[in-house]
């Protein structure tokens, strides 16, 4: 019987941990998830959900780390193991506020959906696709039939110039006409002839490639 009682503290110990441990992963991982792709799920309806995940979400992993703070000072009759769960928070909160998420995300977005993007463009150009809204002369439904390659209902939005076509594929499509998305502009183009950005130059204008860039109004 005098046995019994070390053993049993000794598993419960370790099990205290593994909670722990397995708690701060699981948090931690759907923390950054939410802070990666918090672009790309800011198109209407899904933006008024971040309002909730948001706020929601940093305060569980506030609530986290503040946990796994008080679990050091079992450090010293435990041992290491115990500063796991605050490391990994360490950790976490370090890449949130060093790491370029959004940029990663949005890289990723660029190079897995490039060709089907450039396929669609190479349509609209021979005249296989055109202007199918009839409240927007601009705007190309593509619809549930063909790749999903842009957001808010996979629209994407043409601007028919002398010099070319201009294709945005939207990555966001937010409230009071906030978008984001990849604009391909024809040869010689310019991003800011983007009719969308005749009265304000854009807010965020980054290339990619020689006729890609991201832009945001």
């Amino acid at each position: 019987m005098a046995e019994a009682i070390p053993q049993t503290t000794t598993a419960a110990t370790g099990s205290s941990v593994r909670a722990a441990l397995v708690a701060a992963i699981a948090i931690s991982a759907f923390t950054l998830s939410v802070a990666t792709f918090e672009l790309a799920m800011a198109d209407w309806p899904s933006g008024f959900v971040l309002l909730v995940v948001m706020p929601l979400m940093a305060l569980i992993f506030c609530g986290c780390a503040l946990w796994s703070a008080t679990l050091l000072l079992r450090v010293r009759k435990g041992g290491l193991k115990f500063a796991l769960p605050f490391l990994i928070c360490a950790l976490t909160l370090a890449a949130l506020v060093y790491a370029p998420l959004q940029q990663i995300a949005l890289q990723q977005n660029f190079d897995w959906h490039r060709k089907t993007r450039e396929r669609i463009v190479a349509r609209i150009e021979a005249g296989e696709l055109s202007p199918n809204v009839s409240y927007n002369k601009n705007l190309i439904a593509l619809g549930d039939r063909e790749p999903n390659v842009s957001a808010g209902g996979n629209d994407i939005v043409v601007d028919e110039t002398d010099e070319g076509t201009y294709v945005l594929f939207l990555t966001s499509r937010g409230l009071k006409h906030y978008f984001t998305g990849f604009l391909r502009v024809p040869p010689g183009g310019d991003p800011n002839k983007f009719f969308e950005f005749e009265d304000k130059p854009p807010s965020q204008l980054v290339r990619y490639d020689e006729r890609w860039y991201f832009v945001a109004n």
